[in-house]
C-alpha cells in the first residue's frame, strides 16, 4: 500500500496512481505544483490556452500552434519580410520609371472535371435533383448547383 511522502498516511489506491502526497492541507500545500498554462496564438480573434506538457511542447516545436499574424511561432518577424517570409521588394527610386506588367489574369479554378460537369447536366435533364446528383457522381449538392447555375442552356433536340 502506498503512503504518503509528506505525513506517512495512507494513499487511496487511485490517488497512488498519480500523487505520491494525501489530500491533508499541509501535504498539499508542501507538495502540490500549479500547472503552466500557455497561451497560443492561433488567429486574430481569439487565443488557445494549452498546458504546458511534453506533448505540447513537441506540437509546440512541429509547428502546429502556428501564429497566423507573425511569420513564425514565437517572435515576430524580422523587418523587411512579409508573413510568408519571401523578402519585401527592393523600393523604386523617384527618378526611374518601372514599366507596368500587366496582371495575369487566371480564370478561377474549377472544383469538378469536365466529364462531372457532362455528366450533371445530362443527369439534370433527366429529371433529377442536385442532391441525387451529387450522390451519384460524388460532388456536395453545393458543387453541383454551382454546376448547373454556371451552365449555359443547351438547345433542345
Amino acid at each position: 500500500m502506498a503512503t504518503c511522502i509528506t505525513c506517512g498516511a495512507e494513499l487511496h489506491p487511485e490517488r497512488a496512481e498519480k500523487y505520491s502526497y494525501c489530500l491533508a492541507a499541509q501535504c498539499q500545500e508542501k507538495n502540490a505544483t500549479g500547472l503552466t498554462i500557455v497561451a497560443v496564438g492561433v488567429n486574430k480573434s481569439a487565443e488557445q490556452y494549452e498546458v504546458l506538457d511534453d506533448r505540447t511542447r513537441e506540437a509546440m516545436a512541429q509547428g502546429r500552434f502556428h501564429d497566423q499574424r507573425r511569420a513564425s511561432f514565437g517572435k515576430p518577424a524580422p523587418s523587411g519580410t512579409r508573413v510568408d517570409a519571401s523578402p519585401l521588394p527592393e523600393p523604386r527610386s523617384p527618378g526611374r520609371r518601372q514599366p507596368v506588367r500587366p496582371a495575369v489574369v487566371r480564370p478561377p479554378r474549377r472544383a469538378w472535371t469536365q466529364r462531372q460537369e457532362n455528366l450533371a447536366l445530362i443527369y439534370h435533364e433527366q429529371g433529377m435533383r442536385p442532391d441525387q446528383i451529387a450522390e451519384k457522381i460524388g460532388l456536395s449538392r453545393y458543387t453541383v448547383t454551382q454546376i448547373l447555375l454556371g451552365a449555359e442552356p443547351r438547345p433542345r433536340r
